[in-house]
């Protein structure tokens, strides 16, 4: 039986770093080979953005663990953008990554289970086959039980929003209750889901999202959750760095994956590699900064320990 706790943690261990990478196709930061056709129409879109993520994926296939395609890209060019979606993962997993779909996906009763069992298992267990998904918890705990109770079934992951990296994050997850924080009340909630589905690495199937602009947040939760898998948004373009995210590790270098979608799939357009590489050359500078990154853990985190 899979257990996705420990599958994240071997495949951190075989290629020695955590990074992931996301796969957020955006047309106008797209190389310009691939968006000079009709942004209007959406099958064409959808279109791009599958080769584009499949070229993107070529790449970095041999280098990290995951990748983390965002469904929204996708839905939003309809019907043709959810089949380039199926086809993304189903080309991600053949590269042999794991697959972490960004859906944040919630809702009760039979409706989670269905979004559940729809999303998660590969192998033919679901139609999407991702290995894990990103969901909320603001509908409260029953709204969790069936992504936990099909995960578990599957050998499948979630990632629930407990500190995320953006800005406006402070007006629900930091209000203080009697007991804490919310994020602090959500965060123990996962950690017990963790702890009663510990794999033999030691972390569960339920892990945590919790931004990399937030460091002493970060420090803390990893405290508050030591057998939780932490997925850390927001590195590279949003702000956070590698000494910021260094919290996130445990003393073997695990228990955290560090995601950079921007500043990776996007890298032929930050200053520093624009006129190294250009636009014909985008592969390249996705290597370069996924390499750059892997580096940049290794030598100011823990996770230098893999290599």
């Amino acid at each position: 039986m899979r257990h996705f706790g420990d599958d994240l943690a071997s495949a951190v261990k075989r290629t020695g770093t955590p990074v992931l990478v996301g796969l957020d196709p955006r047309w106008e930061q797209l190389p310009v080979s691939l968006s000079s056709g009709n942004s209007d129409d959406r099958s064409v879109r959808a279109a791009v953005y599958e080769k584009f993520c499949r070229e993107v994926i070529d790449v970095v296939a041999p280098l990290v663990p995951a990748v983390k395609p965002q469904a929204a890209f996708f839905e939003e060019c309809g019907p043709a953008g959810m089949t380039a979606l199926a086809k993304t993962i189903a080309y991600a997993r053949q590269k042999g990554l794991l697959v972490i779909l960004d859906g944040k996906r919630n809702d009760i009763g039979s409706t989670a289970e269905a979004y559940a069992r729809g999303f998660l298992g590969r192998d033919g267990q679901s139609a999407w086959e991702a290995d894990a998904l990103t969901v909320s918890p603001y509908l409260g705990a029953d709204s969790l039980q069936p992504f936990i109770d099909v995960a578990s079934e599957r050998g499948a992951g979630l990632f629930v929003l407990v500190k995320t990296s953006n800005p406006g994050s402070h007006m629900l997850q930091d209000q203080q209750l009697s007991e804490g924080t919310v994020y602090r009340r959500v965060a123990d909630y996962v950690e017990k889901q963790s702890q009663l589905t510990s794999g033999q690495r030691g972390y569960g199937i339920v892990g945590a999202v919790v931004g990399a602009t937030y460091p002493a947040q970060i420090a803390e939760l990893r405290t508050a959750m030591p057998q939780t898998w932490l997925l850390v948004p927001g590195f590279g373009s949003q702000g956070g760095t590698a000494e910021g995210v260094a919290p996130a590790f445990d003393h073997r270098g695990l228990g955290a994956i560090i995601n950079n979608s921007r500043g990776i799939i996007f890298a032929h357009k930050r200053p520093e590699f624009s006129e190294r590489f250009g636009e014909s050359r985008w592969q390249e500078a996705v290597e370069t900064a996924t390499l750059e990154m892997i580096a940049q853990l290794r030598a100011e985190t823990l996770a230098g320990k893999l290599s």
